[in-house]
């Protein structure tokens, strides 16, 4: 099960932990809507982990939406990677493709 504390690190989060890890986070969670074949979606992964490293007071969390549908569906995903800002439980931010690390530090700050 993944931990309330990345300590740097991108968590994978799935259906069951989802409510736990980011809607009652203490702190904004940036999440990574994304598959394993989708090409942008690789391609934003060293965004996301070195967003991780920079800023220790918020985490990183990708949801696979091929392993995750009901996630997918419930936050309408209809193009990955899709990514989300969740403050208090609440969406705070969303963008759509690829972004890198200063894009990433703006959604969070919203």
């Amino acid at each position: 099960m993944a931990t309330a504390q990345t300590n740097g690190h991108v968590l994978h989060v799935d259906q069951t932990q989802f409510n736990q890890v980011v809607l009652q986070s203490d702190v904004p969670v940036l999440v990574d809507f994304y598959a394993d074949w989708c090409g942008p979606c690789r391609a934003l992964a060293p965004a996301l982990k070195e967003l991780a490293k920079e800023v220790p007071d918020a985490k990183v969390v990708k949801v696979n939406v091929d392993d995750n549908q009901e996630l997918a569906v419930r936050y309408r995903i209809n193009a990955i990677p899709a990514l989300m800002v969740f403050n208090g439980g609440r969406i705070t931010a969303q963008h759509a493709g690829l972004a890198n690390v200063s894009q990433l530090k703006a959604m969070l700050a919203q």
